[in-house]
């Protein structure tokens, strides 16, 4: 870990932390001045009063110090000195309305390249802020998109001043909707007087922040309003809180009371840790033990099983295996499970202090199955052979299972730099893993390369489901776990860094992979696809390659009444199936059909009106490619042009193929739009009405769920009504058509009851619509004269008839069937009712 020592190097950004060299940066600074100037215009006192002040500092573990101003030269030697890094704030007037006058814009940046250029190449700067809390009605005045674009000017110039410097700019929660792109690592001064308010919202920040750090650059409390014990109780959970939260560090403000803004000595307030007389406060007792203490603080650390499962990974598992050992965490242990490979992993594994097993090549679930059974940790944490672990990966796992009770976490993975330049735009392309959540800290699904659970729950449910060989595993294993009432979580510390696919063959069979898990994913989870077989996850992508506020995302910003909410936040609403269906795999059926309608022009010429639309449909999904692929936060920005568009093209291509191998993966195992579920047999579909009769009392909720199980240990497809309908349960019985199902339940005393159940056929709009269509067209084409085109689309519509029918009959029969057994259940539980009676009157 660490620290404080410069070196005459810069630090960097590598995923969600800094570094300087190998080190890894924690930021445990404190805000300073700006002070009432001197007769010579100094903001920072003499350098005898800050060289004083940097001292203390540095003796109170402090290694970082923020300033509003640009400081003098002097100063920043003196904090060399001292070997503390400075974050130098950039000001300008961005309390007025800046951007309504050129010559405003022109020498603002005009003074920030001045600036930067004033403290560049100096080993003490940690970065420069290009901006602090412009205000939400500045903000709101103009747009975020115009203001985001004006910070993005003037970071380059500050690049271009200072190039390997590192950018930010300082936000605060109520302009959260403001997310520069381009700056390093993003920055926000909150201020939350509350443990639990304060985890969440940096849950919800780090969220923001995507992979890049989070540095809190203002917490405090003011001591006069609050008391001085009161500020150092509060600065101590903070700073905990913060550095448990995976964030590069926090600036305490203030060093000490004494503040100038204004033109004003600031009286009214005691934010410092430090009098205006420099007199140590109890709160800078508080903050230099939990700085000492960060980044985590654990009384007892458990025991971790780590699990490497490798199969001819022999290309990676070397790099994996060199991270494992240098990991940062007393109490664990690794066991690689070598699943049969044929090269020289298990070799390249037992060349390490780890528990090597070699078992025959039974597939992935397996193989973290073998790992489960022999792990003596009481968390079990999977790893793929081609991932890397932070040095802290554990610490930040341990952590967040200690301070929740979820039974499952996991952490970003994050593409490391050098793999060339087609992994960086694979890293860029969708179908990367990506954890999904519900919400800020709850997740609903963490990717196998980056996961860990309690082994006692893993144990219960029995581990993961062994058909799943080479992905679809988490998948399956999360939703099995929520299932059983059990919550995900999710740790932006615990970082591994995953390696992409370097070629566009093993990312398209990387994908195709996915896409036939997809379909034993919907075999067994057939209620979480919708009609045109597609996953629609109930919460949000982390890392989605739609860029923010996307014409291809609906959102929109709360503001509030005048723009007056403190969290101004983004809202996001979930995309309909029409509004998704051009990011779908099933979009390229849809071009598919569309060119058919075209060829078939060739018989009946009104149909070639069917080739401009293809071709919308096609530049629609070209439009989607490339907005995602333009996104400006790839880190080529700054290479040539000609560099530029070949990341740009590579990107655009892996997003359109992308689809296309997850079409063919699903539809070989049988995942298509016109797919079926399997039922007993046909039934001929009809409204029909059945009765049930029992002797035992239950409630409609009650007798519905029963229902609705019987029918899902068929295998049936089963849908709820919603609030405003006038059914009860619907059986799909596949794309087109299926079962309707209405219950009525009368009370015949005695706890007797009469189950009535009307069902009918419904073919859906999806079906209705083609129908029709077809038919009309056929017709149309006939009266012209085109009858081997009026012949082939009558066929199209007659096929789509007899499949929505068929549907409809299908559902019927799992309908019928599961009456049946629900006859059979309230008979065999009636005459076991009345054996228990008899029993208990022969032992009277």
């Amino acid at each position: 870990m660490v620290e404080s020592g410069q070196g005459g190097r810069q630090p960097v950004v590598r995923g969600k932390f800094l570094f300087v060299g190998d080190d890894k940066l924690y930021v445990r600074g404190v805000t300073y001045g700006p002070f009432r100037p001197t007769e010579h215009g100094s903001e920072y006192h003499t350098p005898q009063v800050v060289e004083r002040d940097f001292a203390q500092m540095a003796a109170n573990g402090i290694n970082a110090v923020r300033t509003y101003t640009v400081p003098p030269r002097w100063l920043l030697d003196l904090a060399q000195i001292h070997r503390l890094r400075v974050m130098v704030g950039l000001p300008w007037e961005q309390h007025v309305t800046f951007l309504d006058e050129n010559e405003r814009c022109a020498s603002i940046e005009g003074r920030v390249r001045e600036a930067v250029r004033a403290c560049a190449d100096h080993p003490a700067v940690l970065c420069y802020a290009i901006g602090n809390e412009i205000p939400a009605s500045i903000v709101r005045w103009f747009g975020h998109r115009r203001v985001e674009a004006f910070l993005h000017t003037l970071y380059c110039m500050a690049k271009a001043e200072d190039p390997d410097s590192l950018v930010t700019y300082i936000n605060y929660p109520t302009t959260e909707y403001l997310q520069p792109t381009c700056v390093d690592f993003v920055c926000f001064n909150v201020y939350l007087e509350t443990p639990e308010k304060l985890t969440s919202y940096l849950a919800r920040l780090q969220n923001l922040a995507g992979n890049r750090p989070l540095l809190l650059t203002e917490i405090g409390l003011d001591s006069r309003r609050n008391g001085e014990e009161s500020q150092a109780d509060s600065l101590r959970w903070q700073i905990r809180a913060v550095f448990e939260a995976g964030c590069v560090g926090a600036f305490v403000f203030a060093w000490t009371d004494e503040w100038h803004r204004g033109g004003e000595d600031i009286e009214d307030w005691d934010f410092g840790l430090t009098a205006r007389d420099r007199r140590s406060k109890p709160s800078l007792a508080a903050v230099r033990n939990a700085f000492a203490e960060s980044p985590f603080q654990l009384d007892e650390w458990p025991r971790i099983s780590v699990v490497v499962c490798s199969h001819n990974g022999s290309r990676t598992i070397r790099e994996c295996c060199d991270g494992l050992r240098r990991l940062e965490y007393d109490n664990y242990e690794v066991i690689v499970v070598d699943d049969g490979s044929k090269d020289g992993t298990a070799a390249i594994a037992g060349e390490y202090p780890f528990r090597v097993i070699r078992t025959k090549n039974q597939g992935l679930s397996a193989a973290r199955n073998v790992g489960l059974h022999s792990a003596n940790g009481e968390i079990v944490a999977y790893l793929d052979d081609d991932a890397c672990p932070d040095p802290h990966w554990l610490s930040y796992l341990a952590i967040a299972f200690a301070t929740s009770k979820h039974d499952g976490i996991g952490g970003p993975n994050i593409s490391p730099a050098g793999d060339g330049w087609i992994a960086d735009c694979v890293s860029k392309a969708p179908g990367n893993p990506v954890h999904v959540l519900l919400s800020d800290e709850e997740a609903e699904h963490i990717p196998g390369c980056n996961m860990a659970f309690r082994k006692a729950t893993l144990e219960a449910i029995g581990g993961f489901d062994p058909q799943f060989r080479i992905a679809g595993d988490d998948v399956d294993l999360c939703w099995r776990l929520r299932e059983h009432g059990c919550t995900l979580g999710f740790s932006p510390g615990a970082v591994v860094w995953h390696h992409r696919r370097g070629s566009i063959k093993a990312f398209w069979k990387q994908q195709v992979n996915y896409g036939r898990a997809e379909a034993l994913l919907e075999i067994k989870w057939p209620e979480k696809y919708n009609g045109l077989g597609h996953l629609s996850w109930g919460s949000e992508l982390y890392g989605s390659t739609t860029p923010p506020f996307s014409p291809l995302r609906r959102w929109r910003i709360h503001y509030g009444v005048w723009g007056n909410r403190l969290f101004q936040s983004v809202y996001e609403a979930a995309p309909g199936t029409l509004f998704s269906l051009p990011l779908m795999p099933e979009w390229y059926l849809v071009i598919l059909g569309l060119a058919v309608f075209a060829a078939i022009g060739f018989l009946w010429a009104p149909l070639f009106l069917a080739l401009p639309l293809m071709w919308a449909a096609i530049g629609i999904s070209v439009a989607q490619a490339a907005l995602s692929s333009a996104k400006p936060s790839f880190p080529e920005s700054r290479l040539p042009r000609l560099k530029q568009l070949k990341f740009f093209c590579l990107t655009g291509l892996l997003h359109q193929i992308q689809p296309l191998a997850r079409l063919i993966g699903r539809a070989g195992y049988g995942l298509t739009p016109w797919r079926r579920r399997r039922a007993p047999y046909l039934a001929y579909p009809m409204s029909r009405t059945c009765s049930l009769w029992s002797e035992r009392w239950r409630s409609a909720q009650e007798r519905l769920t029963a229902l609705e199980e019987v029918l899902w240990d068929q295998g049936a497809v089963v849908k709820r009504g919603g609030d405003f309908d006038r059914w009860d349960l619907e059986i799909r019985g596949g794309l087109f058509g299926s079962v309707r199902i209405r219950m009525a339940l009368e009370e015949h005393g005695h706890g007797r009851q009469m189950m009535r159940l009307r069902s009918w056929p419904f073919i859906l709009q999806m079906a209705l619509i083609p129908i029709l269509l077809f038919a009309i067209l056929s017709v149309l084409a006939l009266l012209d004269g085109a009858w081997p085109a009026a012949l082939i689309l009558g066929l199209i519509a007659a096929s789509v008839a007899v499949r929505a029918l068929g549907d409809c009959a299908a559902a019927t029969a799992f309908h019928l069937v599961a009456i049946q057994r629900q006859q059979e259940m309230e008979t065999r539980t009636t005459e076991d009712e009345a054996d228990t009676t008899e029993l208990c009157t022969d032992t009277d």
